[in-house]
């Protein structure tokens, strides 16, 4: 039995673990008379990674990303927030795959745009989506949003183009490949399968040369591209690589989530 003498040591030990930069964490009283500059919402999928990763393996990433860049952030005193994470994202080409979980874009416009008429409404003008998914494309969402709320400056950032991936990976990819599941593998390796469970990662282009080339665009149907859902070959990954690329993002990321805070939205442009 904990006499009252160890329940206020363990009630002490406990709140020194809420993150006050963490919304779901934070409470009223700390809230109740903070001054937030910018929200940060983490935004992710849930899907098939391969046969190893798991279908949160978006959501771990941003969420962590997030939340460790805030907290450098936080120490330097700027008053940033990290919403919860949106843990479902555009998933239309992977229909056929059990339980990949699909948001269609209007979907994600709607969501947004309740959540900034709250951020509005309260006075923080600067929202960050964090995105950790390649299906998730924000660019036109932002750009009706820009017009029903002309006071809020609202933007997006996506990790994986952050750094050429090349000085980290040794082979290229862009789902379930060596990146994420090196992160994975600094992040959650409880949650990776042993090496023998891991697909090869081989995928199928397009017969035709110009969507292979980046300037025009056409959705993959994935069951058609790839064998065991994952595009890219995770043989190499590792837990070194894992928490070099974390770091580093992390570190961007912090630069940029102070940069925000700092802006005069009066005076954005040289």
């Amino acid at each position: 039995m904990i006499n009252v003498k160890g329940f206020l040591c363990l009630n002490s030990i406990f709140s020194t673990m809420i993150r006050p930069y963490i919304l779901a964490e934070t409470n009223w009283e700390h809230l109740k008379d903070e001054k937030i500059e910018l929200a940060i919402l983490p935004w992710g999928a849930t899907e098939a990674h391969n046969y190893h990763l798991p279908y949160g393996t978006d959501n771990y990433q941003v969420q962590s990303m997030a939340e460790s860049a805030a907290d450098a952030s936080w120490q330097k005193g700027r008053k940033v927030m990290v919403l919860p994470t949106i843990p479902f994202g555009v998933n239309t080409g992977q229909s056929d795959i059990y339980l990949d979980m699909n948001l269609n874009p209007s979907t994600q416009l709607a969501i947004l745009k309740d959540l900034v008429t709250v951020l509005n409404r309260q006075g923080i003008k600067k929202l960050l989506l964090f995105n950790g998914h390649g299906g998730n494309n924000f660019k036109p969402i932002i750009r009706e949003l820009g017009l029903l709320f002309p006071d809020m400056f609202i933007s997006f950032c996506f990790f994986p183009p952050m750094f050429d991936k090349s000085k980290y990976f040794k082979e290229e990819g862009d789902h379930a490949d060596e990146m994420e599941t090196s992160l994975m593998l600094y992040l959650r390796p409880d949650l990776v399968l042993p090496k023998d469970k891991w697909g090869s990662g081989s995928a199928k282009k397009f017969r035709i040369k110009a969507y292979n080339e980046g300037w025009a665009w056409a959705e993959r149907q994935w069951s058609k591209v790839s064998s065991d859902t994952g595009i890219g070959n995770p043989e190499f990954a590792t837990t070194d690589k894992g928490e070099r690329f974390f770091n580093d993002v992390c570190a961007k990321l912090d630069d940029l989530f102070c940069s925000l805070c700092d802006a005069d939205l009066e005076d954005l442009y040289i």
